[in-house]
């Protein structure tokens, strides 16, 4: 297993959960990279949920702090000079749909608690940072180094979707009209995928994760829940209901039946499939006894499904889409 990082406190489940979060070979393979032929004017002011920020030139020397940030520019053609690598996959810090656009390996950047003094010897011109836990005070740290774009206004910690993402690190890149260009092969990848699959729309799903500390499921404003629903599932309103300002809520044993729905999806988190799927409470549910029940155990398919990156979700789309189908067939 990859090299994880260190998880602390009380928010420990929901950051494990987020952490263990691809698109398949085509016209943006490895060695087919999109050339930097935006017209874009600088400087450029974006606004975050910490004010608007300038971008007085194009950034030459990036560090992407943030969930799928590297993962972004690398789709726009950027390549980072420091990056974090929240999945663990070691090397250049990507998933397998992501390698082969880096020219140099980027310095890897702590997640949770980044180096600032790290971070300032790679004398960055701009920070991407618009998916983390999105602190005042971390942001004014990176601040000092160097522009930083955290998450949109309005939006949550771990909470800024994949559009969201791409249009701002597009903005500030100078690289706006190739963001549009990924985000309409990705609508458009999400589209098929629903039209092939007329069954998907309305079906209720309940999406979770089972970790050391017990089963969890997954609520809106989490990239896997966005998935889901942009394939035309709607997640479970009993999940929905116990919602509060993050992505994940803990369900307890007398809990577990929640995760009962016209669709379950779920995957481990640090242990084996195994540690929830010969429990009495899992195999209790109606879906699972029904073989209306996916368990995600493919480590790579799991990141993918997880990233919430144009890249990995269109491995994901790939991947995982002909494993629900099956389950609902």
């Amino acid at each position: 297993m990859p090299v994880r990082p260190v998880l602390r406190g009380a928010a420990a489940l929901a950051i494990a959960a987020l952490v263990l979060t691809g698109c398949g070979a085509d016209e943006d393979a490895a060695g087919d990279r999109p050339s930097s032929n935006s017209s874009a004017e600088f400087p450029v002011t974006v606004s975050t949920a910490f004010g608007d920020v300038t971008v007085d030139e194009r950034p030459q020397r990036v560090v992407a702090l943030g969930w799928s940030d590297a993962e972004t520019a690398l789709a726009l053609g950027v390549q980072p000079v420091g990056a974090s690598d929240w999945l663990g996959f070691g090397g250049e810090g990507v998933g397998p749909w992501a390698e082969g656009r880096y020219d140099e390996a980027p310095e890897i950047i702590d997640t949770l608690e980044p180096s600032l003094e790290a971070i300032a010897a790679l004398e960055p011109d701009l920070i991407l940072d618009t998916r983390s836990s999105g602190e005042q005070d971390r942001y004014e740290a990176l601040q000092k180094i160097a522009p930083t774009i955290g998450q949109p206004e309005g939006v949550g910690p771990y909470q800024t979707t994949w559009q969201q993402q791409l249009e701002l690190v597009g903005q500030v890149l100078g690289e706006s009209d190739r963001a549009d260009e990924v985000a309409a092969e990705v609508d458009q990848a999400f589209a098929d995928a629903a039209a092939a699959h007329p069954e998907f729309e309305g079906t209720e799903v309940a999406v979770g994760a089972f970790t050391s500390a017990g089963f969890g499921a997954y609520v809106r404003g989490d990239a896997r829940v966005d998935f889901m629903e942009q394939l035309g599932f709607e997640n479970k309103a009993a999940i929905q209901d116990l919602a509060t300002d993050n992505f994940f809520i803990p369900v307890g044993e007398e809990q577990v039946p929640l995760l009962d729905a016209e669709l379950t999806v779920a995957f481990p988190i640090f242990v084996e499939a195994s540690q929830f799927t010969g429990n009495p409470l899992w195999q209790a549910l109606g879906s699972v006894r029904e073989g209306r029940a996916v368990v995600l155990e493919d480590t790579t398919l799991v990141n993918a499904f997880s990233s919430g990156s144009a890249l990995g979700i269109r491995f994901a789309l790939d991947n995982a889409v002909p494993l629900f189908a099956d389950a609902l067939a």
